[in-house]
């Protein structure tokens, strides 16, 4: 078994009296894609932001790599290596692509900047639009450049929130061909809502439902599980 690189324990957080995520217990395996998956409201998106230091925890903790950072705010988990990509795109849209990139890499306080802005917009195939304003990218571009921006961090755990939402199908293709090809280098944690890209990429599947863990396990185990099939799958609505 891959060691775990991410690692939550008894995870809590209330909003006034709805309890979004209720005492969740997790393992991120090195090198693997993993997806979290479940009913809207489920708890899916408070729960990675908790991983990523947007919000704090109100109980648990969050190791990283063994080390706790439970109260590390988001901007050093930047720096430990966790990238978080929003589910809507989040980029820059007067500032060209390569300042877009620019910028993700100098949070991460990179070295040589221009090789991992060159790496990183080369790995999404957006090299020759280095120049171009980001407005006027395409929707699936934008989302692509969002990638870069995060594989410019040059992390060791990315999470993905929606990432193919809103995508023609033959950008989703291509789109989960390159998250593939990301691992076993990253690490990638996804919120997804689309069910035969979820089966097909992950190793691994976590299913929330009302803020706690319902399953996890191989797609296969998580097709076959009644409880999920009841609370998720069975229901014919796949939307996260």
């Amino acid at each position: 078994m891959a060691a775990v690189i991410l690692e939550a324990q008894g995870v809590a957080r209330a909003f006034g009296g709805l309890r979004a995520v209720d005492g969740v217990d997790f393992a991120l395996q090195a090198g693997e894609i993993h997806a979290l998956i479940g009913p809207n409201g489920a708890g899916k998106t408070t729960f990675v932001s908790l991983l990523s230091g947007r919000i704090a925890p109100d109980a648990g903790a969050i190791r990283l790599a063994g080390q706790d950072i439970t109260r590390l705010p988001a901007h050093l988990r930047v720096r430990r290596g966790i990238a978080y990509t929003f589910q809507i795109t989040s980029i820059y849209p007067r500032l060209t692509v390569f300042d877009n990139v620019a910028l993700a890499a100098q949070s991460r306080g990179v070295r040589d900047l221009q090789a991992a802005i060159a790496a990183a917009l080369a790995r999404v195939g957006m090299g020759d639009l280095a120049g171009q304003e980001a407005a006027t990218l395409s929707y699936g571009h934008q989302r692509l450049l969002e990638l870069a921006m995060g594989l410019a961090l040059q992390p060791r755990v990315l999470i993905l929130d929606e990432p193919t939402q809103g995508l023609a199908a033959g950008e989703i293709a291509a789109f989960t061909a390159l998250v593939r090809s990301l691992v076993p280098e990253t690490t990638v944690l996804m919120i997804e809502h689309n069910m035969e890209v979820v089966m097909s990429l992950a190793h691994r599947i976590t299913v929330l439902n009302f803020g706690r863990v319902l399953a996890h396990g191989t797609p296969e185990e998580i097709r076959a599980n009644p409880a999920v099939q009841a609370a998720y799958l069975g229901t014919g609505d796949a939307a996260a």
